[in-house]
C-alpha cells in the first residue's frame, strides 16, 4: 500500500540491534495491558532489539529461570483482546529489600537486559526507578561476589526504564487517562445501565461502590456519564449537614416525577473529618429519613474484568510504541520516564516528578486541604468535578440570574451516540446561566416549520444514556429556507444557536453565516459541536459518537475473529462507514488487531492488494490461524469489497478461506460509550459558557447584534486542547467535495498499524512525545483532556 510522506525514517535513526528489552506488568492489573505487552514486544522486534516477558512482575525478576522469557512476534497474537495481564502480575515484598533487587540485577545481566518497559502503578514505577538508581552498585556487588566478570560493569553501566501507567483508578499525576480506566467506566457504566431499569419499575433508590480507595476519579465520571443524584469522593468530602442536603434532593427529585435514584460511592469515600463514608450507612441513611425502597450495588472486581475498550486498546498500542521509542533515545542521563496522554498527543514526564505529585495529593487530603487535592489531581479532574456540580445540582430560581436571553439548540445530520448527553448539558448549564432554553425537533427542517418549543431542566433528565437523538435530526441544509428560518428566529426571539452535528453542521453555520448580510436574525452568536461517527469534521481531532462506533466495530471484529477459532486458516473482510473518511477503518483497525485497512486517503492499486495477500499467506503458514482486513466504504468506486472479498478467496486458495462482513448502521446505534457522554457533556458545557460570555459582549441598545467571524465557531479539540474557531477559517482546511479535513491526524497511526501487523514500512517520529516536565497547572485552554 502507498506510503504517507515522513519527515523521519524510524529504522534508519533509531536501530535497536544488539540491544535487550524486557517488558512486565506490576502491581494490580488494567484493561488494555496486554495490548501494551503486544505493542512493546512487536515495535521492539521491528527494530531489531531482542525483547523478553518478565512473567510475575518483580516477582518474576527476582526468582528468575522461566519467569524471564524471550518473546516472538507469534507469542503476543491473539492477546489484543484479553483482558488482565497473561504475563501475570504480583506484588513482590523481595523486590522491596536490597537483597532481592541484587538477584534481580544478576537475572537481567545474565541476559543482557539494560532496557525496561514497567506497566503498573505508582509503587511499581517508583520501585523501578530506586532499581535504576542502584544499578551500578549492584553490578560491583554482583562482581564482588564473583557472580559476574568485571568487564560486564562496563558493558551493562546503565539501566534504562521507561513506565506506562497501568490502573483503572486514573491515580496517577501528569497523564489525562491510564491504561485500564477507560474500560473500568464502561464495566460500570453497563452495570448502571442495566439497574435504572429495574430500579425504574420499582421506583427504588441504588446506592453503587466502585473502586477508588484514596482517587475519586471512577465515581465522578461515571457519576457525569449516568447523571447520578449524588456522587461522593474522597478528594472533595461533603460539607457538614450533608446528609440532609442529599435527602433533599432525592426527595426533590422523586417530587418531580423522576421514578428512580442513583448515589454513586467511591470506596475510599470521605467526610470532612476523614471518617468513612460507606454505602451501608447512606442506605440506612435514605431509608431512615425518606423510607425510599433502596439497595446497595458493590461492583468490586468486575471493574477490572472483561476486554479492553477500543480507547484502551488504542492508547496501551500507541504507549507501548512511545516506550521503545524512548528506550532507544535515552542515554546514561536521560532520567526514568513515564509516556503518558496530554489531550489526544503523547508526552514524556520524568518519572518521579510524576509520583512526587501524585504522593502531594494524598497529603493535601491527609491535612483536610481538599481543594489542594482537587487541583493537584489536574485540570481534567478539576473541570469534571465543576461540570457535574453545575449539572446535577439546580440552583433554586431566586438565586438563578437573569439574563433574558433566548438560546436555541438543535441536531443536524445523522445520528451520533453522546448528542443527547450533550443536549442535556447545554439545557441545563444555559438554565444555570439564566438563559430561558428552546429544543428545534428535527434539524434545521424542523426549524423552519416552527417544530421549536421551550425545554426544562427536567425535561432532559435521563438523556444521558440514550443513543441516537431524541431531538430528531435531519440532513436538511437552510440556505433554501433562511427566509422562513429568520421568520421564526424573530417569532421566538432566539438570541444564540448550538448546532450539534457532523459535516453537515459545519456546512449550515457557514450558510447561516453568509445569510447574515441579508438577515440580521443571523446576527446572534452561533456555535457548533462536532457530532459524527466518521469524525470527518474539520477543526476538531475527535468527534461526538465517534468512540461508540469504534467500540461497536471493535466488538464486531473480535467476535468474528473468534467464530474462526478451531476451525482452518480463515481471513475476515470488514467493511466500516465513515464516507470518504478512513477514520474507522484505520483506527478501529488499529485496535483489531487488523492486517490491513483500505481508506481513499491512502490510494492503493491492485499490486497492493496482491502483495497483503502475499504477506497474509506467509503469516497464515507460521501458527497465525486469522487475518483480518478492514476497508472503508468509499474507499475506492472499483475494489469494492466485493472485489477484494474475491480477490483474497482466490489469491489464498490452499492456504486460507475467506468470509466478508458490512457492518452498516450497527455502527450508529446502541447506547453512547462513557467517552462519548462526557465528552459531549464537557464540550456542550464550555460551549455555553462561551455563548453567555458572547451575549454579553455583543448586547448593545437592547439587543444582539454579532457579525464578526469569532461569533460564529466550531469548538474542536486540537492535541492538548479545546479551542474555538470561527467556520469561515475552516473552509480553506476542507475538502468538501469529499466532506473531510485536508489534512488528518489519525493518519500518523497508520504506519503504527502495519508495523504491528508485520509490515515494514517507514515510521515518523517527528511527533513523538519529547521529555517535559510537570506543571501544576496547564494553561487554561487545555482542560480538553482527551480523557473525558
Amino acid at each position: 500500500m502507498a506510503q504517507p510522506d515522513t519527515k523521519k525514517i524510524f529504522f534508519e535513526n533509531l536501530s535497536g540491534a544488539g540491544k535487550a528489552i524486557a517488558v512486565l506488568t506490576s502491581g494490580g492489573d488494567a484493561q488494555g495491558m496486554n495490548a501494551a505487552v503486544r505493542a512493546v514486544v512487536r515495535m521492539g522486534l521491528y527494530v531489531g532489539a531482542k525483547v523478553y516477558f518478565i512473567h510475575e512482575g518483580y516477582q518474576g525478576m527476582v526468582d528468575g529461570g522461566e519467569n524471564i522469557k524471550e518473546a516472538t512476534w507469534e507469542s503476543v497474537s491473539s492477546m489484543l483482546q484479553v483482558g488482565g495481564t497473561v504475563i501475570g502480575s504480583a506484588r513482590c515484598k523481595e523486590f522491596r529489600s536490597h537483597e532481592g533487587r541484587l538477584k534481580a540485577a544478576h537475572n537481567l545481566v545474565q541476559r543482557g537486559i539494560t532496557n525496561l518497559c514497567v506497566i503498573g502503578g505508582d509503587g511499581s514505577l517508583t520501585g523501578a526507578n530506586l532499581f535504576r538508581e542502584e544499578w551500578s552498585g549492584l553490578l560491583n556487588e554482583l562482581v564482588e561476589q564473583g557472580v559476574i566478570e568485571a568487564e560486564s560493569v562496563q558493558k551493562y553501566s546503565a539501566l534504562h526504564i521507561v513506565g506506562m501507567v497501568g490502573s483503572i483508578d486514573n491515580d496517577f499525576c501528569g497523564t489525562d487517562m491510564t491504561i485500564g480506566t477507560d474500560s473500568a467506566l464502561h464495566r460500570i457504566i453497563e452495570v448502571v445501565d442495566a439497574i435504572m431499569t429495574t430500579a425504574q419499575s420499582h421506583q427504588r433508590t441504588f446506592v453503587l461502590e466502585v473502586m477508588g480507595r484514596h482517587c475519586g476519579y471512577l465515581a465522578l465520571v461515571s457519576a457525569l456519564a449516568c447523571g447520578a443524584d449524588w456522587v461522593l469522593i474522597p478528594e472533595m468530602p461533603p460539607e457538614d449537614g450533608w446528609e440532609d442536603k442529599m435527602c433533599q434532593k432525592l426527595s426533590a427529585n422523586r417530587a418531580g416525577m423522576k421514578r428512580l435514584n442513583v448515589i454513586i460511592v467511591a470506596e475510599g469515600a470521605i467526610d470532612r473529618n476523614n471518617k468513612a463514608i460507606t454505602t451501608d450507612y447512606v442506605k440506612d441513611l435514605v431509608v431512615k429519613c425518606l423510607g425510599f425502597d433502596t439497595r446497595v450495588t458493590i461492583l468490586g472486581h468486575v471493574q477490572r474484568g472483561g476486554t479492553p475498550s477500543a480507547f484502551d486498546r488504542i492508547l496501551a498500542s500507541r504507549m507501548g510504541v512511545e516506550a521503545v521509542l524512548a528506550l532507544l533515545e535515552t542515554t546514561a542521563n536521560t532520567p526514568a520516564c513515564v509516556v503518558s496522554l496530554c489531550g489526544n498527543q503523547s508526552v514524556r514526564l520524568p518519572l518521579m516528578e510524576c509520583v512526587q505529585m501524585t504522593q502531594e495529593v494524598q497529603k493535601a487530603m491527609d491535612l483536610k486541604r481538599f481543594e489542594e487535592a482537587v487541583k493537584l489531581r489536574g485540570r481534567s479532574f478539576e473541570n469534571n468535578l465543576k461540570t457535574y456540580k453545575l449539572l446535577a445540582h439546580r440552583k433554586p430560581e431566586c438565586e438563578l440570574p437573569v439574563s433574558n436571553f433566548n438560546v436555541a439548540v438543535l441536531n443536524v445530520g445523522a445520528p451520533a451516540a453522546g448528542m443527547n448527553a450533550a443536549v442535556r448539558s447545554a439545557v441545563r448549564v444555559g438554565i444555570s446561566e439564566g438563559h430561558k432554553m428552546f429544543a428545534v425537533s428535527d434539524g434545521f427542517e424542523g426549524f423552519y416549520k416552527g417544530q421549536i418549543k421551550e425545554i426544562k431542566w427536567a425535561d432532559v433528565g435521563g438523556w444521558t444514556g440514550q443513543g441516537g437523538s431524541l431531538l430528531g435530526t435531519k440532513r436538511t441544509l437552510p440556505a433554501k429556507h433562511v427566509d422562513k428560518i429568520a421568520e421564526q428566529m424573530r417569532k421566538h426571539n432566539i438570541n444564540a444557536l448550538l448546532v450539534i452535528g457532523g459535516f453537515e453542521a459545519l456546512e449550515c453555520l457557514l450558510q447561516l453565516y453568509d445569510a447574515r448580510a441579508t438577515f440580521e436574525e443571523f446576527c446572534i452568536p452561533m456555535c457548533m459541536l462536532p457530532a459524527t461517527i466518521s469524525n470527518n469534521v474539520p477543526g476538531t481531532d475527535l468527534s461526538i459518537g465517534a468512540d461508540t462506533a469504534l467500540n461497536a466495530i471493535v466488538e464486531t471484529c473480535d467476535r468474528i475473529k473468534q467464530s474462526a477459532s478451531g476451525t482452518k486458516r480463515r481471513v475476515f473482510i470488514i467493511e466500516t462507514m465513515g464516507g470518504y473518511c478512513g477514520y474507522l477503518a484505520t483506527v478501529g483497525g488499529l485496535a483489531a488487531g487488523a492486517d490491513a485497512a483500505y481508506i481513499y486517503e491512502e490510494s492503493f492499486d491492485i499490486r497492493d492488494l496482491q502483495a497483503n495477500v502475499e504477506h497474509l499467506t506467509e503469516k497464515m503458514k507460521t501458527s497465525i490461524q486469522r487475518g483480518l482486513v478492514l476497508r472503508n466504504e468509499n474507499s475506492n468506486e472499483n475494489y469494492t469489497t466485493d472485489f477484494i472479498y474475491q480477490l483474497y478467496t482466490e489469491e489464498g486458495k490452499g492456504v486460507f478461506d475467506c468470509r466478508k462482513n458490512v457492518l452498516g448502521h450497527m455502527q450508529q446505534g446502541g447506547a453512547p460509550s462513557p467517552f462519548d457522554r462526557n465528552f459531549g457533556t464537557k464540550i456542550s458545557a464550555k460551549a455555553m459558557q462561551w455563548i453567555s460570555k458572547k451575549l454579553v459582549e455583543t448586547f448593545r441598545q437592547g439587543r444582539v447584534f454579532a457579525n464578526s467571524e469569532d461569533t460564529c465557531c466550531l469548538l474542536g479539540m486540537r492535541r492538548r486542547a479545546l479551542i474555538f474557531q470561527p467556520v469561515v477559517g475552516l473552509k480553506d482546511e476542507t475538502d468538501f467535495i469529499h466532506r473531510i479535513p485536508k489534512e488528518q491526524w489519525w493518519l500518523k497511526l497508520r504506519p503504527l498499524m502495519k508495523i504491528l501487523a508485520k509490515y515494514k514500512t517507514s515510521y515518523d517520529v517527528s511527533d513523538s512525545g519529547q521529555l517535559e516536565h510537570v506543571v501544576h497547572n496547564r494553561p487554561k485552554e487545555s482542560d480538553a483532556s482527551v480523557a473525558m
